[in-house]
């Protein structure tokens, strides 16, 4: 319900209009982007939407807020999943936005490292790095619009996982402005230093609960100069499993990406996205896309691809496979994997889980989950995929033929208790990738341990006391 803000937060209001100047305080249409989640499920209301130029006045914008007791959303390219970059309906809340910061301050290809502002877009770090011969790995399905700062904030994950680690794996230092307005410099370039806490990790996966990540140091590796790219044909989800263990024996550390698709999954690509095609000539009940790639000039990556594969199908492990010839080969069959939520979302309604579980498990998990979700509501249609390398799922689920998107998007609760309580038996998590905002925050009570909870309050109430940092996001009230 909107409140609006009191008169002393006007005055404060005021004070930070002069300090972003026109420039930074964005009014009238032109806010509407800012306050709605890209897929228009959250949408909010702020008392004002700013864009500081530079890490001074965001110190400048959250003192001030902090002294007026004012909320503060930070927000990057707002192209999360899960409403954490949001403001509630209240009206009296900042909505605070980095896209203006988007500087690469450093770049030293001998150390490894480029040092970036908050707002650079994902796809441009990639670019820059690779201008200096070396590779920014971390990629995602929204990276030509994405943001760093995002990333950072939510532990961004993606398709190179397996090989790179998640966001936080790829950064060594950060600059952060507290609650408080204070500024930690924290950009390190260090692959070595037992000083102490490592401060940097209670950041990242925070999504602007604790501070907002103005800058970070990120580690680049060397770039690939060869990758051989397949798509495998299998007859259960298990074969997926045992074919990643034989192909990562095959191919040592060399194998970067690993996507389960189920059938379901690739016929609504292929059915819905005109640039996407089957390379197949019948369907089959699973799919395994593979990439390995290496610094070191050649093609044994391709040889050994192939061979593995080879002996993949005469042990039974896989059905039919295709090794992309090209690289528009190999872009067509990632752009497969990556339509296949486009392709859901003109199918009809879903409902989407973005878990995690031990990579041993995930077959148990299928096969426990489905038949009673299927038993549950009949007609439903399970579209699994994701990044089986990691043991990370996209468990959705789309409305039946002839129920209403409405009616089907009320069963949501239950789909997620049957969801959410499997994986938690096995030892998984029900945010994996997408974070926790305001869409997980209260499921995350019942599945967190009550200690782990209280240490986060913990945290929260020493780094933000007066609660002003992204208000309503990942941890509930106890």
């Amino acid at each position: 319900m909107r409140t609006g803000p009191t008169e002393a937060q006007n005055d404060a209001l005021e004070k930070i209009r002069e300090i972003v100047g026109d420039n930074g305080w964005i009014t009238g249409k032109d806010q509407a982007p800012f306050l709605r989640e890209w897929r228009g499920h959250f949408h909010g209301i702020a008392a004002a939407v700013v864009c500081p130029a530079d890490t001074e006045e965001v110190s400048a914008v959250t003192r001030i807020c902090n002294q007026a007791t004012i909320g503060v959303v930070p927000q990057g390219g707002n192209t999360g999943l899960c409403g954490g970059a949001a403001p509630d309906d209240s009206g009296t809340q900042v909505l605070l936005g980095l896209r203006r910061m988007n500087r690469i301050r450093n770049l030293d290809a001998a150390n490894y490292t480029l040092t970036a502002e908050a707002g650079c877009v994902l796809k441009n770090l990639q670019h820059a790095a690779a201008s200096a011969d070396r590779l920014f790995p971390l990629s995602l399905a929204a990276e030509g619009s994405c943001m760093i700062g995002g990333n950072l904030a939510t532990n961004a994950g993606g398709t190179n996982v397996l090989r790179y680690g998640n966001t936080r794996d790829l950064t060594l230092g950060l600059e952060v402005v507290l609650a408080d307005g204070r500024i930690w410099h924290g950009l390190s370039g260090l692959r070595k230093d037992n000083s102490g806490y490592d401060l940097k990790n209670l950041f990242i996966g925070s999504e602007g609960t604790l501070g907002v990540i103005t800058a970070a140091t990120l580690k680049l590796h060397p770039k690939p100069r060869q990758a051989a790219t397949a798509l495998a044909a299998l007859p259960t989800a298990e074969a997926a499993i045992d074919l990643l263990g034989h192909l990562r024996d095959s191919t040592g550390d060399a194998l970067t990406g690993c996507e389960l698709m189920s059938g379901v999954s690739l016929s609504m690509a292929v059915d819905h996205i005109d640039s996407c095609a089957d390379p197949f000539h019948r369907e089959h009940p699973w799919y395994l896309l593979v990439e390995a790639s290496s610094a070191q000039s050649g093609a044994h990556l391709r040889d050994a691809l192939e061979s593995s594969l080879e002996e993949a199908l005469h042990i039974g492990l896989v059905r039919d496979a295709v090794i992309a010839e090209s690289l528009q080969q190999a872009n067509a069959l990632w752009r497969i994997r990556e339509s296949i939520p486009a392709g859901q979302a003109r199918h009809g309604a879903s409902i989407k889980h973005d878990i995690s579980v031990p990579v041993s498990r995930i077959s148990e998990f299928l096969a426990r989950a489905t038949p009673r979700l299927e038993k549950e509501i009949p007609g439903i249609r399970i579209c699994p995929f994701g990044h089986v390398g990691d043991g990370n799922l996209h468990y959705n689920l789309s409305q039946p033929a002839g129920m209403a998107a409405d009616t089907f998007m009320e069963l949501m609760p239950k789909c997620n208790r049957i969801v959410h309580d499997l994986v938690h038996e096995l030892g998984g998590s029900i945010a994996a990738e997408h974070g926790i905002g305001q869409l997980k925050v209260n499921e995350m009570l019942r599945y967190r341990d009550p200690v782990e909870s209280e240490l986060m309050r913990d945290i929260k109430r020493t780094l933000d006391p007066k609660g002003i940092m992204n208000p309503g996001k990942v941890i509930a009230p106890p």
